[in-house]
C-alpha cells in the first residue's frame, strides 16, 4: 500500500466542536503537519477514523464488510442484477476479481483508517494531559484494529505499513497486531482514564475501555488465543452499549445503501439464509429483531440495526461476548462452560439485553459433545449476530462447506484489489477462491 498521507487521507475527518450540540466541520484544508501538530488536530483525525469506517458513504468499511460478509455466504440476497459486483460477490468463485468495487472498497478504506490510526499514535508527543492521552490512545488503537481485523476477515495477506512496495504478512500476523495494539491502551486506560476534555470533543457513542476489551475477545478468538479471548471477554460490563452514531447528514450506511429500499440486496430469507439444521427455532425472538414481518412490496425484509439514517449501529454485541466464551471454552473441551455461556444467549430475553436483541428460548438440550455444542454455537452467532459481516469468517473458523455454487460459502478469500497489484510488486498471488 503507498503511503497516502497529506490531503488525502485527512479529507472527510470531522471536527468536533465544543458546543451544546456537536457541529461537525469538514477540515479538507488542514494540513498533515497542521493535523498533528496540535492535540485539537489529532481529535480532528480522531474523529475522521469513525468518519471513515463507518459513514463515508458506500466506501465505508462497515458498508462493504457486511456486503462482503452475507452475499459470499448466502446470507444477503442480491435485489437488482445491476449492482454488478455485489452480485458478482453473491456468485462467488472466479465471479468475484480484483475491479470488484466491494473489494476495493473494503481493502483501500480499511487501508486508509489504519494509516490514519497510524498517524495519530506516531504523534502522541503534543498530548500531556495523561486523560486526553488515553482517550486518543484507545480509540486510535479501536479504529486501527477494527481496520487490521477486517482485513484479516477478508483477506489472507495486507502490508502492516505504508510505503512503498510495502511487504504482506499474514493474516495471522494482522491479528496479532490488532491484539498488541489494544493491549497497550488497555494499560493506558488503566493508568489514566478517559478525560472529559476527550470525550467533550469526540463524537459520542463509543465506550472505549469495554470496546478495547471486546475487540481483544474478538480478534482472540479469530487468533485462537482461547484464554485471552476469555479473559478479555469476561472484562466487558454487558450492560454498557458501544455504539457508531450516526445522523440526517452522516448516515447509517446499511440503510441508506441497502436496507432502506429494495435496490441492492436484503437477508436471503426469514431463515437469514442459514441451512437445514441450522435454521432459527420456532418462537426465537431474535427473528423479529432481525426480520421485517409482511413487508410491503417497497419495503426491505431487513431491519435489525439498520432501520433510519440516524440508527446507531453496535461496535460489539453483549451476545457475541458470551458466545466468545461459549466458543473458547468449547474449543479448550470445556464442555461444561461452554454450555453455560450458550444458554446464557439462548435463555436471553430481548428486556435483559442492552440493544434488545433475545431469543427467549430453552436452554440446550442437545448432545454434550465437541462437535454438537460448537455447531450449536456456530448456528447462535450467524443468528444473534446477523448482517454484522462475521459469517464469512466464521464459515471458515467452523469448518462449514465451501466455497462453492451450493455450499454454505462462495469464497474463503477475496482476491487483492488491482489498484493494490498495479501499485505493490509485493501483491501476493490472488487466492484459488
Amino acid at each position: 500500500m503507498k503511503r497516502l498521507l497529506s490531503l488525502t487521507i485527512l479529507t472527510g475527518a470531522l471536527l468536533a466542536q465544543q458546543a451544546c450540540t456537536q457541529e461537525y466541520l469538514n477540515p479538507s484544508a488542514v494540513s498533515q503537519q497542521q493535523a498533528v501538530s496540535s492535540v485539537d488536530g489529532l481529535l480532528t483525525l480522531c474523529n475522521g477514523l469513525q468518519y471513515r469506517y463507518t459513514a463515508n458513504s458506500s466506501v465505508s468499511v462497515l458498508y462493504n464488510a457486511v456486503a462482503a460478509g452475507g452475499l459470499t455466504t448466502r446470507e444477503l440476497v442480491v435485489l437488482n442484477a445491476g449492482n454488478v459486483d455485489e452480485d458478482n460477490l453473491s456468485k462467488g468463485l472466479g465471479n468475484v476479481n480484483n475491479t470488484n468495487a466491494v473489494v476495493r472498497n473494503l481493502w483501500q478504506t480499511s487501508q486508509l483508517v489504519k494509516s490514519n490510526a497510524d498517524i495519530v499514535l506516531a504523534n502522541l508527543g503534543v498530548v500531556t494531559d495523561a486523560g486526553t492521552r488515553s482517550g486518543i490512545v484507545g480509540y486510535a488503537a479501536i479504529f486501527r484494529a477494527l481496520a487490521l481485523g477486517t482485513l484479516a476477515e477478508f483477506f489472507e495477506q495486507a502490508p502492516l505499513v505504508s510505503g512503498t512496495n510495502a511487504p504482506f504478512v499474514s493474516r495471522a500476523q494482522l491479528l496479532t497486531e490488532a491484539i498488541t495494539q489494544l493491549e497497550t491502551a488497555a494499560t493506558q486506560l488503566a493508568a489514566a482514564p478517559v478525560s472529559s476534555a476527550f470525550t467533550q470533543k469526540i463524537v459520542t457513542g463509543i465506550d472505549i475501555p469495554n470496546t478495547v476489551q471486546a475487540l481483544i475477545a474478538r480478534y482472540s478468538l479469530m487468533a485462537g488465543n482461547y484464554d485471552k479471548a476469555l479473559a478479555a471477554a469476561a472484562k466487558v460490563n454487558l450492560s454498557s452499549r458501544s455504539y457508531f452514531a450516526f445522523d440526517d447528514n452522516t448516515r447509517n450506511p446499511v440503510f441508506q445503501y441497502a436496507f432502506g429500499n429494495r435496490n441492492v440486496f436484503e437477508p436471503t430469507n426469514a431463515a437469514l439464509g442459514l441451512p437445514t439444521g441450522l435454521t432459527p427455532a420456532t418462537g426465537d425472538g431474535r427473528v423479529s429483531f432481525y426480520i421485517r414481518s409482511n413487508p410491503a412490496a417497497t419495503q426491505n425484509l431487513g431491519t435489525g440495526f439498520y432501520t433510519a439514517n440516524a440508527a446507531s449501529i453496535p461496535v460489539y454485541l453483549p451476545g457475541e461476548m458470551l458466545l466468545v466464551q461459549a466458543e473458547a471454552y468449547a474449543r479448550k473441551n470445556d464442555l461444561t462452560n461452554a454450555v453455560i455461556f450458550l444458554n446464557r444467549v439462548l435463555t436471553k430475553t430481548a428486556a435483559s439485553d442492552a440493544w434488545g436483541v433475545g431469543a427467549s428460548l430453552p436452554a440446550y438440550s442437545g448432545a454434550v459433545t465437541a462437535d454438537a455444542v460448537l455447531t450449536e454455537i456456530y448456528r447462535n452467532r450467524q443468528i444473534e449476530l446477523a448482517f454484522q459481516g462475521f459469517r464469512l469468517e466464521d464459515s471458515r473458523r467452523f469448518g462449514r462447506s465451501g466455497p462453492s455454487a451450493t455450499g454454505e460459502r462462495n469464497r474463503n478469500f477475496l482476491p487483492y484489489p488491482r489498484t493494490e497489484r498495479d501499485n505493490n510488486a509485493n501483491t501476493p498471488a490472488d487466492p484459488g477462491n
